[in-house]
């Protein structure tokens, strides 16, 4: 394969190599844009080992990150985000957390009690 065509078509190629095709995870992994990310103690020990695109996700996951962050961050399409991060929590490389729902947090009645007694401290 011509050396200079692969870097011109790179960008549409690889995400489709890098996924394998896939659209989604091998897993039914749910990950929603706000899904937030993280590296596993694994991840750290591999990471010398793994694809790029892996390598980038574990690198930039030391501090949290959300799938969206991700995908802008390694300027990767956000479906071939969300294959390359369910691939990776099979692996054991990351972790994810959702943030609460709406119906998880706490009322806001008593969150202005709180911070009305956090005040008169």
């Amino acid at each position: 394969m011509d050396e200079e065509w692969y870097d011109d078509a790179g960008p549409v190629v690889r995400p489709y190599a890098v996924t394998g095709g896939r659209t989604r995870p091998a897993a039914n992994h749910a990950l929603e844009l706000v899904a937030l990310v993280l590296t596993t103690e694994h991840g750290r020990a591999m990471v010398r080992t793994l694809d790029p695109e892996q390598r980038n996700i574990v690198l930039l996951c030391q501090s949290i990150q959300s799938i969206a962050e991700i995908s802008a961050q390694l300027n990767l399409p956000v479906g071939v985000a969300r294959v390359l991060v369910g691939d990776m929590i099979d692996a054991g490389l990351v972790r994810v957390t959702r943030p609460a729902r709406p119906s998880e947090r706490p009322d806001v009645a008593l969150m202005e009690k709180v911070l009305d007694g956090l005040q008169t401290l």
